[in-house]
C-alpha cells in the first residue's frame, strides 16, 4: 500500500474512525487505486468494515489486480483454485488468470513456470499414482518416496517465510499468551488466500494420494525447527469433534539436519525422510476413534535446520477458511 495511503488508513482507525477509514479507501477505489482496491477486498474476506462477502471480495480483486496489483492477482489466482470466493473450486480459471498475470509478473511467471514442470492433468491432478511403500503391520503408515520434487519444496517452504510465527497458545486460566507445551518450531498456516496454484496442485496430490477429497483436507502447514525445537509426543487427532482429522501427510522439504526423527514410540517407529519424501499415516481406528498407536513426536533437531510441511485431513469436507487448531 503507498506510504501516505496507508498511514491516513492507519490513523483513522487508531483514532476510532472507521467510518472515515472506509469513506477514503472508497474514494481512493474509485480513482482506481490498486492499494484500495486490495485493501477493500481483505476488509470484505475478513467481515472487517465491510460485510463479510468473499464474491464481492473477488470483484474488489479483480479491480486490484487489473490495476497493477501483483498480491491482488495472486490472491485471485488461489481463491479461484480452491473455491475460497464462494464459487466452485475451477482450476482451469485460476490457471488462466495465472498466465494472464505472468506476462507482466516475475512471481507468477515462476508460479506458471513450476506447474508446468508439474505432472498433472488440465485440471490440477497428479498424472500418476503416487508410490507408496507400508511402514509396519502396526498402523497404517506408509512412505512415499520422491513425493515432491525439490522445486516444489523450496516453493513450499518460500511461501511459508514471510507468515512463520511462533508456537504459542494462550492460557486459558490467566488469558496469556505462552509458549505452546507441545510444539517449539515455528509455522506458517497456507491457507486459501496463500494457496498458490503449485500448492494446490500438491493438495491434490495429497488428496490422491490419501484417497480422499482435496476438500478434506486443512490448510497445509509449514513447519520450522531450528536446533533444540521439537514436536513433543501428540496425536494429531481432536478432542469432542464431529470432523475428525483421520490421515496426516508430512512432506519433508529439506534434508542436511542432524536428529529431528519423526518417532511413533508405541511401536518403536523412527522415520527421517529424505527431501521431497512424504510419510501417510491413520490416526483413526476402523470405528472412528482416535487410535493410541498414532502418537508421535518430531525429535528434536540437533544440527541444522529442519523444514516439513503438514497436511491434516478431516473425515469429511470442511470449508477452505477453517483453520482446525
Amino acid at each position: 500500500m503507498t506510504e501516505n495511503l496507508a498511514q491516513s488508513i492507519d490513523q483513522l482507525l487508531a483514532g476510532g474512525c472507521s467510518e472515515e477509514a472506509l469513506r477514503l479507501a472508497k474514494a481512493k477505489a474509485a480513482q482506481g487505486n490498486p492499494d484500495a482496491l486490495m485493501l477493500l477486498a481483505t476488509w470484505q474476506l475478513a467481515g472487517h468494515l465491510l460485510p463479510r462477502d468473499r464474491v464481492a471480495a473477488g470483484r474488489w480483486l479483480r479491480a486490484a489486480a487489473q490495476a497493477g496489483h501483483v498480491e491482488a492477482a495472486m490472491m485471485e489466482v488461489a481463491l479461484t483454485a480452491n473455491g475460497g470466493l464462494d464459487k466452485e473450486a475451477d482450476w482451469p480459471a485460476a490457471l488462466a488468470l495465472l498466465q494472464s498475470a505472468a506476462r507482466s509478473g516475475p512471481l507468477a511467471r515462476a508460479h506458471l513456470d513450476l506447474v508446468d514442470r508439474m505432472h498433472i492433468t488440465h485440471t490440477g491432478l497428479p498424472l500418476e499414482p503416487a508410490e507408496r511403500h507400508r511402514l509396519t503391520n502396526d498402523l497404517d503408515a506408509y512412505l512415499l518416496p520422491g513425493f515432491c520434487s525439490a522445486e516444489e519444496c523450496r516453493h513450499l517452504a518460500e511461501a511459508a517465510i514471510p507468515v512463520l510465527e511462533p508456537a504459542l497458545i494462550t492460557d486459558p486460566l490467566t488469558g496469556k499468551v505462552r509458549e505452546h507445551p507441545v510444539r517449539t518450531s515455528h509455522a506458517a498456516f497456507l491457507g486459501p488466500t496463500r494457496e498458490s496454484l503449485p500448492a494446490r496442485a500438491i493438495n491434490l496430490r495429497i488428496a490422491a494420494a490419501s484417497g480422499t477429497l482435496v476438500t478434506q483436507g486443512e490448510p497445509l502447514v509449514v513447519l520450522h525447527y531450528a536446533p533444540g525445537q521439537q514436536y513433543r509426543p501428540h496425536m494429531d487427532t481432536l478432542p469432542a469433534v464431529t470432523n475428525q482429522r483421520i490421515w496426516t501427510m508430512l512432506v519433508y522439504l529439506n534434508e542436511g539436519y542432524r536428529a529431528g526423527e519423526t518417532q511413533f514410540p508405541a511401536i518403536g517407529l523412527s522415520i527421517k525422510g529424505k527431501l521431497g519424501d512424504a510419510l501417510l499415516f491413520r490416526n483413526t481406528l476402523s470405528d472412528g476413534q482416535p487410535n493410541p498407536i498414532s502418537r508421535h513426536a518430531g525429535l528434536p533437531v540437533v544440527e541444522g535446520r529442519k523444514w516439513i510441511a503438514t497436511r491434516w485431513i478431516r473425515e469429511h469436507p470442511m470449508s477452505p477458511w477453517e483453520r482446525g487448531t
